[in-house]
């Protein structure tokens, strides 16, 4: 269907150079109604009806539909003869689609065999006249016309407020696609956004495709001031109040935020566009850039003079004034914006190695082992071991630093006593290849132990911000149960839990929740399945969060026993993986901690009698711990008899235990018959060898990783004599201390592996102790 020749309506050239005119004009005025000037220009017409208003009608916007078409050529000036005379009797049924660039037909035949192409469109009226089929639109073309028929009123309006929509989206789609001047530009815009305002059509396409066409302008043109920059921001604005802003937009909003924060754009035109995104989005998966804009937008609030005061009152404003947030979506989409924030403050530091040649946190979370510059970093153990013991010869560093070095005296062999549930993590289930976890590779392993996080300037910014606000979220009543389960699985970046400065600020949240006294709160403390690491393990002593001595630890014990964890299964999990940790504050006289030790005796929790020994030494210690010691034996008889059997063979302090929560424990009982004792990873001194040499009976003494040096070493040569193993793996001893050993005839096994030890002195050690059978020298001047 050609709608460019018709039967004497003038020539081809003519039509084109009107179409073309068509085009060039502006858009600035095509909402209005239509003035004289278009009357005239197609000849008086009685029965045409003036522009239909929508009286408050709302229509949905046509995609497709079914409708009677009719085809008249002619030359203008005679058209409203031909409308009056009855000359229209053949009409088409056809299946119309308005498509973004022209209307077609699902049937490409009569009148409909060529679609129309909104460009060819001059312009779309109501028609009706007498003694004529009712409910028609008028499509004016250079040298034609097309009438559309509809069945009613209502859906003739339809036709007719699609049509003239499709028609003005196509031309602001042309216009602005190759903008010359930005002043020009900018009008159009507004317009465009007036446009989409004042439509009679209610769809959601009609406040986004204006927005889609501004993202588009956007991205083509990067290169625009400031000021141009808010002029567009401002002119949209009205659009964003009810609609999400599309990706490309999110992107230029998202510029504007890091390169002017303090701009007043971002208060008056983005805080309602990110408050609707905190409350009606559903996923951000979906669309991170939205997650991404949020983001920068917390971030421009935390530039402005108040800082974090005017951050507080935007998430003041997103909860609301009362004390329940009517808005569920806010907290999970909040949460999903520190979370994502704080993983990007740590992206550049997972794939980094180290400067000093030790691994990265990626590579450690792999499974790699570090390397020492010089020599291969074996496993800390005597040089002979026995044989049944072949296969934990190779064990990593970091399962080796989670095992206490003991030595048999009969058979001078390293027996590597386990804790089950963190040797459980590291090992994996028989033919696994699960990754380490890495909250015990960065307890366990030395060079993590010594591995320094610092993040650059704008990355610690983030951070301090976004951890603040989960801080400020803590604080509400209403979203802790909520914001507890988010977090309960640990969600956060591994490199993020082995970095202090995190760990330490996010201490305010956990302690929030251990304050709780619903349980729904405070029972995401523990972990969310068994072999994981949750907030208890984390923030427990020896764990990788601990700053505190195990307060933190205490209190979320202290609320845990408090509700229905209150079991004797609960118990049995702390006998296995924090029995250590809580004898270390019941001995410092914490009395939620006397009392779970108590409640281990009474209900029976722990078989090994050298255990039962020192837990009742450790109670004894206190006057608290004493009074309730001495009450659970009214109840139970049996522990007196046990007492009686005199003390302890075997003994390990708690690790970070000091030389007065040794002496305190010496003190409170009888060690008498002390044979065995670690003080591995502790933090004692030389200070503590004035309570060692009060025990005769000692005959292995592990004093792997403490601080304990010379003077301490030649109190202990003067007095335990009897001494027959000795472990001084990694402390800092010298040839000084080292060479009083040598009147300790009974050694037959000494580990001084990375001490400053001297061949000089090796040498002078080996003649001087007939009795030495195993030695440890690695990574001295004597290897």
């Amino acid at each position: 269907m050609d709608f460019n020749s018709g039967s004497g309506g003038g020539s081809d050239l003519h039509n084109n150079r009107q179409y073309q005119s068509e085009e060039s004009k502006p858009l600035l005025g095509e909402m209005s109604a239509l003035g004289p000037a278009d009357g005239n220009k197609m000849g008086a017409v009685p029965c045409r009806r003036a522009l239909l208003h929508s009286n408050g009608m709302r229509y949905k916007l046509l995609q497709e539909g079914d409708i009677q078409v009719c085809v008249v050529k002619h030359p203008r000036t005679f058209f409203s003869k031909i409308l009056s005379s009855k000359f229209l009797r053949r009409w088409e049924p056809h299946h119309l689609t308005l498509t973004d660039n022209s209307l077609t037909s699902a049937t490409p035949t009569g009148y409909m065999e060529a679609a129309i192409s909104y460009s060819t469109i001059e312009d779309v009226q109501l028609l009706s006249w007498e003694n004529a089929p009712k409910y028609c639109l008028q499509l004016t073309f250079p040298a034609g016309t097309v009438l559309l028929q509809a069945a009613n009123s209502y859906l003739r309006d339809q036709w007719f407020h699609s049509l003239q929509w499709k028609k003005k989206i196509y031309k602001y789609k042309k216009v602005l696609s190759s903008p010359s001047r930005w002043e020009v530009v900018l009008k159009e815009i507004r317009t465009l956004v007036d446009m989409a305002l004042s439509s009679p059509l209610q769809d959601d396409s009609i406040h986004q495709a204006p927005l889609e066409i501004v993202s588009k302008l956007l991205s083509e043109n990067i290169n625009l001031t400031t000021q141009e920059h808010e002029n567009i921001i401002m002119a949209v604005a009205p659009l964003l109040e009810n609609n999400h802003p599309p990706p490309d937009l999110c992107e230029f909003f998202c510029k504007h935020c890091r390169e002017r924060p303090r701009s007043m754009v971002v208060i008056e035109v983005f805080t309602p566009v990110v408050q609707r995104i905190l409350k009606h989005n559903m996923d951000f998966g979906k669309c991170p850039r939205l997650r991404l804009f949020t983001q920068e937008y917390i971030l421009a609030l935390n530039e402005l003079n108040a800082g974090m005061d005017v951050v507080k009152t935007f998430i003041q404003s997103m909860h609301g004034p009362t004390g329940q947030c009517p808005h569920p979506r806010v907290l999970p989409n909040l949460v999903a914006v520190c979370l994502a924030a704080i993983y990007s403050c740590y992206e550049e530091f997972i794939n980094r190695p180290s400067r000093d040649n030790s691994p990265s946190l990626k590579e450690i979370r792999n499974g790699c082992q570090p390397q020492c510059e010089r020599k291969p970093n074996l496993p800390l153990r005597l040089m002979r071991a026995n044989p049944d013991l072949v296969s934990q010869e190779v064990a990593t560093p970091a399962e080796a630093r989670i095992k206490s070095v003991i030595v048999n005296s009969s058979e001078i062999h390293v027996e590597l006593e386990r804790n089950n549930a963190n040797a459980e993590k590291l090992k994996g289930p028989a033919g696994s290849e699960s990754e380490p976890n890495l909250i015990d590779c960065l307890l366990v392993s030395p060079t993590c132990s010594t591995l320094a996080i610092q993040l650059n300037a704008q990355a610690d910014r983030v951070l301090a911000c976004y951890v603040e606000i989960l801080k400020m979220l803590s604080d509400y009543d209403d979203w802790r149960p909520a914001l507890a389960s988010l977090l309960q699985p640990i969600p956060f970046p591994k490199e993020a839990l082995a970095h202090e400065k995190f760990t330490k600020e996010l201490k305010y949240v956990i302690q929030r929740f251990a304050e709780d006294p619903r349980q729904e709160v405070h029972s995401c403390l523990l972990s969310v399945r068994a072999g994981k690491d949750g907030w208890f393990q984390l923030y427990s002593p020896g764990g990788v969060a601990c700053d505190d001595d195990g307060e933190l630890f205490a209190s979320m014990v202290h609320i845990l026993m408090g509700s229905c964890y209150k079991t004797k299964k609960f118990l049995l999990s702390l006998a296995e993986n924090k029995l250590g940790p809580c004898m270390l504050l019941a001995l410092r006289g914490n009395q939620t901690m006397v009392e779970i030790l108590c409640l281990m005796l009474e209900y029976n929790i722990i078989e090994n009698n050298d255990t039962q020994l020192q837990i009742i030494s450790t109670l004894e210690s206190t006057e608290v711990g004493k009074k309730m010691y001495e009450q659970l034996c009214d109840r139970q008889r049996e522990l007196k008899e046990l007492q009686r059997k005199g003390g302890p063979t075997r003994l390990t302090l708690p690790s970070k235990s000091t030389d007065a929560d040794l002496a305190r424990l010496l003190s409170s009982g009888s060690f008498g018959n002390l044979e065995n004792l670690s003080l591995a990873f502790t933090n004692v001194t030389s200070a503590c060898a004035e309570q060692l040499i009060k025990l005769p009976s000692l005959k292995q003494l592990n004093l792997w990783s403490t601080q304990f040096g010379d003077a301490g070493l030649r109190l202990l040569s003067e007095h335990l004599t009897s001494l027959q193993v000795l472990n001084l793996c990694e402390t800092p001893v010298t040839d000084a201390g080292l060479l009083a050993l040598s009147s300790m005839k009974s050694l037959c096994s000494l580990n001084m592996n990375s001490t400053k030890l001297s061949a000089d002195t090796y040498e002078d050690l080996k003649a001087k102790l007939p009795n030495l059978k195993e030695v440890d020298v690695r990574y001295t001047e004597a290897w």
